[in-house]
């Protein structure tokens, strides 16, 4: 991929000047990266994969120095005979004023009887300027979902900003060269547990980073170097905060959560009581259950207003039955005329009249049983069929009326069919 811009020119420019890799460097690759194998046969034959020398250990180990090359093995006791692994090594060095990561992928092939048959190219490159900005040249990976190797006839040149570039090296080789503003950050060669990338790249584009690292923050490092989404900017008072008392942030992404929760409820983030709580994980979700709850009386209001502009819909479908009254000298049973009267229904009855939406629905229409202005069921009656539908008492029980709110309203029925034929 060309070059599309200055700062692109300039790297690709850069790039020519960077030294070719040594020969002390890949060997440092080859031994620090890969696994080196001792395969051992069922007769106690030990073969380093490494140089090919065999010899005899009856013990029980699982690793040992082949004795004649030095070299540290893992001891694989397995019929298996050929061996594959491929690592990154990243040497950190600097350009032309440019942070630069070159990672070295080292592939090495064994076999019982043979020396290992080592491999390596250079695939990425990252150039990072000291105000954060990033440019990558990259080679070409191999077409395939699970391939691992890189094209060895593409070139390194400037390729998209994706994840996959951003690799996680086995190891970093010992000897960096560090522009000043990594020396001046706090970085002491340590990653904690981060690709070199998102923190050296943390470091240079986020004057806070410094100071975190510096305060030996290193679970804040650690989330906003690797969740470039949020934006460190929104906890820095609250974090300020946290480190003038001393307190330790175990959990970022709770703490975070918290924070952001806090800052909904339009608390105080100034203030030790809440952003350094006793017990974080209690207090996390105790404001969880608060913020749900508003939500649900959120969702609620929002359901009532749009029930409320139902109202005219509600009237043209039902206010024929308006007025329709009845009673055995006990119950007294009525037509609910409004939404509004639905809505109350719905909520004495702790029952889904109102949010499942009966009042829309034109074949429904919805009488309320009571005595002494005391609700007990709610009815629902099909007009087309002139049938009781369904009649529950509070959270859809039956009560010991139910049977008489039955044979009432079905005494009735007349009453609503001369309304549906008028």
């Amino acid at each position: 991929m060309k070059p599309k811009n200055k700062f692109q020119k300039r790297i690709v420019e850069a790039s020519k000047k960077l030294p070719k890799i040594t020969n002390a460097q890949i060997k440092w690759a080859y031994k620090n990266c890969i696994e080196h194998i001792g395969h051992k046969s069922k007769k106690s034959i030990v073969t380093c994969l490494e140089c090919g020398h065999k010899w005899k250990d009856k013990t029980n180990k699982e690793h040992c120095s082949c004795p004649h090359c030095n070299t540290h093995l893992k001891i694989e006791e397995t019929r298996k005979r050929t061996f594959m692994d491929y690592e990154y090594m990243c040497i950190v060095t600097a350009c032309e004023g440019f942070q630069v990561l070159r990672f070295i992928y080292v592939e090495c092939n064994m076999k019982v009887g043979k020396e290992a048959d080592y491999y390596y190219t250079e695939a990425v490159q990252w150039w990072i300027a000291p105000n954060g900005k990033t440019a990558t040249m990259a080679r070409l990976k191999q077409m395939g979902f699970y391939s691992f190797r890189w094209n060895l006839y593409s070139d390194l040149e400037i390729r998209p900003e994706k994840p996959l570039y951003n690799v996680t090296p086995t190891a970093v080789y010992p000897r960096q060269k560090l522009i000043p503003e990594i020396v001046r950050s706090g970085y002491n060669k340590e990653f904690y547990k981060l690709t070199p990338f998102d923190l050296l790249h943390f470091l240079l584009s986020n004057s806070r980073a410094e100071t975190l690292l510096k305060a030996r923050q290193i679970s804040l490092v650690q989330y906003f170097a690797y969740h470039t989404s949020k934006n460190i900017q929104d906890y820095w008072p609250s974090i300020k905060i946290c480190m003038r008392n001393k307190f330790c942030i175990e959990d970022v992404q709770m703490w975070c959560d918290y924070i952001d929760l806090l800052r909904f409820f339009e608390k105080d983030l100034h203030s030790t009581k809440y952003v350094c709580p006793i017990d974080l994980h209690t207090e996390h979700d105790r404001y969880v259950r608060k913020r749900r709850e508003y939500q649900k009386r959120v969702d609620e209001e929002e359901a009532r207003r749009k029930a409320l502009e139902d109202e005219a819909f509600f009237k043209e479908t039902k206010s024929r039955f308006f007025g329709v009254e009845f009673s055995d000298g006990l119950l007294t049973i009525r037509v609910l005329e409004s939404v509004q009267e639905i809505m109350q229904e719905g909520d004495a009855m702790k029952h889904c009249l109102f949010t499942n939406n009966y009042h829309l629905k034109t074949d429904s229409l919805i009488l309320s049983a009571c005595i002494d202005n005391k609700r007990i069921e709610t009815i629902e009656l099909s007009i087309s069929e002139l049938k009781i539908l369904q009649s529950q008492g509070v959270s859809n029980k039956i009560t010991e009326y139910h049977n008489q709110i039955l044979k009432l309203v079905e005494q009735n029925i007349p009453l609503i069919e001369k309304r549906l034929a008028a």
